[in-house]
């Protein structure tokens, strides 16, 4: 399995960015992609999940309402809509991939077998 992020960089605090993660290697049908973070100094933590069939979604309670992850099965791409983004959004940010994850469990970073390489988000002014 791999999974490539990409669309990551340099934007002003209430600006917007999409990250892309293209996912190969398997058909995903009962995996759920996620989307993870890194600041400086700090735990790699949960942003959103969904799951490859269907609609079931998930989110960090500090990006709710600005962030949005959407998939594309045809082109095995999930995608991360960051809007309003602050300060404290900089990071790392990590897609990965988990086989079968019950909805309570997406936000669990021990659930996911397979990431990406990371793509870095700044926000500053």
């Amino acid at each position: 399995v791999q999974l490539q992020a990409s669309g990551g960089g340099l934007v002003q605090p209430g600006g917007s960015l999409r990250l892309s993660c293209a996912a190969s290697g398997r058909t995903f049908g009962r995996y759920i992609m996620g989307w993870f973070r890194q600041a400086p100094g700090k735990e790699r933590e949960f942003v959103a999940a969904i799951k490859w069939s269907g609609s079931t979604t998930s989110y960090a309670d500090s990006v709710k309402s600005r962030f949005t992850i959407s998939k594309d099965n045809a082109q095995n791409t999930v995608y991360l809509r960051m809007n309003d983004l602050k300060l404290e959004d900089t990071a790392v940010y990590y897609c990965a991939a988990g086989y079968g994850i019950i909805l309570s469990a997406m936000q669990l970073i021990r659930m996911y077998d397979y990431w990406g390489q990371g793509t870095q988000v700044t926000v500053s002014s």
